[in-house]
């Protein structure tokens, strides 16, 4: 099913028959042409004619919409500070399930150490 709307800047959609995913970036209304950006970065432009013989539909952008996206930089994303620190890093890494059995043998070893305190 062709689509009929005009493409809309910065929309995303998908082409149902082949599957991938691209972003209109501009809509030329003097040279009737329409720019997108393929998932993986390549630039593509379509005569409005051929978009509206495409069998595509507008879909929400990908989770990680930065794809075809050269050199972001992560404060252009507007995530906020996890509060992770330093320290945070430095930990050495626990197996799933080893959790349990370490904090059973802390509080062992601390139980141990106010006994020996007394």
């Amino acid at each position: 099913m062709p689509i009929e709307d005009r493409p809309i800047i910065n929309r995303w959609y998908k082409r149902l028959d082949k599957g991938y995913q691209f972003q209109v970036v501009m809509v030329d209304e003097a040279e009737d042409t329409v720019e997108i950006q393929h998932f993986d970065g390549d630039l593509e432009e379509l005569d409005l004619d051929t978009w509206n013989e495409l069998e595509i539909e507008m879909i929400e952008p990908p989770e990680d919409w930065t794809g075809p996206m050269d050199d972001i930089e992560l404060d252009d994303l507007g995530y906020t500070d996890t509060g992770m620190t330093k320290g945070d890093w430095d930990e050495p890494l626990q197996e799933k399930g080893d959790t349990e059995e370490r904090d059973e043998e802390e509080e062992g070893g601390l139980e141990e150490q106010g006994q020996e305190e007394k």
